[in-house]
C-alpha cells in the first residue's frame, strides 16, 4: 500500500512517497514541497506501473560506464577478429565520452552532434561501428526498463561506400603467382575464392584430389599478435572446387606430411600471417604484387577475381555464393552485382526473341 509521509527539514515541511514497484520491492522518494506534488508523484506511478511503462529512478542512474563492460561480455558470439573492433570502438570512442552519463540522461540530439562530430574526422565503418556499440547498450538498458526508449536509435549515419574492386585476369594471376614466395597459395586464392584465413587453415586432410574438393572447416584469423583458430565464417562448413591444374600444384605442397600437417605453413611451421601491402612493411605479397606490375591489391582481392571467374564461366549465383561461403544468394548479388551484368542482358535478348516469335512488334502504333 502506497502512502504519503511528512517530515521536518531545516527548509520547511517536506512529504515523501513510499510505494513498491511492480517486482513488489519498497522504494520511496521524497523532498515534494507539497502534498499536492506528492500525490501527483504517486498518481504518475501508478498509471506507468498499469500501463507497464514503470522506470525505476535508481535503475535510471546506471551509467554507460557501468554497464559497457557488462554489455561487452556478453557480445560472446562474436568471433575474436570481429569482437576486437568492438572492444576499440568502446574503449577509445563510447566510454570517454558517455562513461559517467547516466542512461537515463542521454538525448537523441546529443547523440547526433556526437556522431557528426566523429563522422568529420573519422570514416563510415568507424562511426557506424561506435554508435552500434552505443545503441546496444542503450538497447539492454530498455530491455531491462531502466530507460523507456533507446535515444540513439533514429539518428542519421553516414553512408559506407563501397571502394571499387579490382578483378585481375587470368594472365596477371599468374604472373602474381609466378612472382611469389608462395605460387600455389596465390593460386589457390584466385580460384577457390578462400579467405585468408580459410587458406592458411588448410590442413592435408582438407583436400580431396579425386573429386578436386577443399573442405572449408578451419579459420585461422590473425587479431592482433595472436592467431586465434575457429570455424569459417557464419560457422559453416563448405566444399569448394578447384580446377585440374592445381592439382598438381597441391599435390606438392602436400608432399611428406601429415594429415593434420598445414598445406601452406610459416617458414616456422606455424600459421602464415597476413600479407601486408603498406609500402612501409613490404611483405612476399606486396613484392610479388610490385614484380608482376599489376594493379595493387590485397590478398582478399583476389576473393573477388575468384569471383569474376567463375561467373564469367558461366555458375549461377546460387554456386557462386556457395563457392565464396556467403550467407545467402542476395549477399552475393549485393557484392557483385556488376559481374552479372551480362545476365541482365541475356534477360533483355529473351524478351525481345519472345515479342519477335509472337508478332507482336506489327501491332505497335508507328511513330
Amino acid at each position: 500500500m502506497a502512502t504519503i509521509e511528512p517530515y521536518d527539514t531545516a527548509a520547511g515541511r517536506r512529504y515523501r512517497v513510499i510505494y513498491r514497484t511492480p517486482e513488489r520491492k519498497q522504494t520511496s522518494k521524497r523532498g515534494f514541497r507539497t502534498k499536492r506534488d506528492a500525490e501527483l508523484f504517486l498518481a504518475s506511478v501508478e498509471v506507468s506501473k498499469a500501463r507497464g511503462e514503470f522506470i525505476d529512478p535508481g535503475a535510471a542512474r546506471a551509467t554507460i560506464g557501468q554497464l559497457g563492460p557488462e554489455w561487452l561480455a556478453r557480445q560472446s558470439h562474436l568471433k575474436p577478429s570481429a569482437l576486437r573492433p568492438v572492444e576499440s570502438a568502446w574503449r577509445v570512442h563510447v566510454l570517454p565520452k558517455w562513461g559517467y552519463v547516466a542512461v537515463s540522461e542521454i538525448r537523441q540530439t546529443a547523440v547526433q552532434s556526437w556522431l557528426s562530430e566523429l563522422g568529420a574526422d573519422r570514416g563510415a565503418t568507424t562511426v557506424i561501428r561506435v554508435y552500434g556499440v552505443l545503441a546496444g547498450i542503450l538497447d539492454e538498458a530498455v530491455t531491462d526498463r531502466r530507460i523507456l526508449t533507446n535515444p540513439a536509435r533514429g539518428v542519421n549515419l553516414p553512408r559506407k561506400t563501397r571502394k571499387p574492386h579490382v578483378y585481375l585476369s587470368h594472365e596477371q594471376v599468374h604472373e602474381l603467382a609466378a612472382a611469389s614466395k608462395y605460387p600455389a597459395l596465390v593460386l589457390t586464392l584466385a580460384y577457390c575464392g578462400l579467405r585468408w584465413g580459410e587458406a592458411t587453415g588448410l590442413r592435408v586432410r582438407h583436400l580431396d584430389m579425386l573429386k578436386r574438393r577443399i573442405l572449408v572447416e578451419e579459420n585461422a584469423v590473425q587479431v592482433g599478435s595472436r592467431i586465434e583458430v575457429g570455424t569459417p565464417k557464419n560457422h559453416k562448413r563448405r566444399a569448394v572446387p578447384f580446377p585440374r591444374f592445381l592439382v598438381e600444384l597441391l599435390a606438392r605442397e602436400c608432399q611428406g606430411k601429415g594429415r593434420e600437417d598445414l598445406v601452406f605453413p610459416a617458414p616456422d611451421g606455424g600459421y602464415l600471417r597476413s600479407a601486408r601491402v603498406h609500402e612501409d612493411n613490404m611483405s612476399w605479397f606486396a613484392g610479388a604484387v610490385k614484380r608482376a606490375g599489376i594493379p595493387r591489391i590485397t590478398p582478399h582481392d583476389l576473393r573477388h577475381t575468384a569471383a569474376s571467374f567463375a561467373v564469367s564461366s558461366g555458375a549461377n549465383v546460387k554456386a557462386v555464393q556457395r563457392m565464396l561461403g556467403h550467407s545467402s544468394a542476395a549477399m552475393t548479388l549485393d557484392v557483385y552485382a556488376e559481374l552479372f551484368d551480362e545476365d541482365l542482358n541475356a534477360v533483355a535478348d529473351a524478351l525481345d526473341h519472345a515479342v519477335s516469335s509472337a508478332g507482336v512488334a506489327r501491332m505497335l502504333p508507328r511513330a
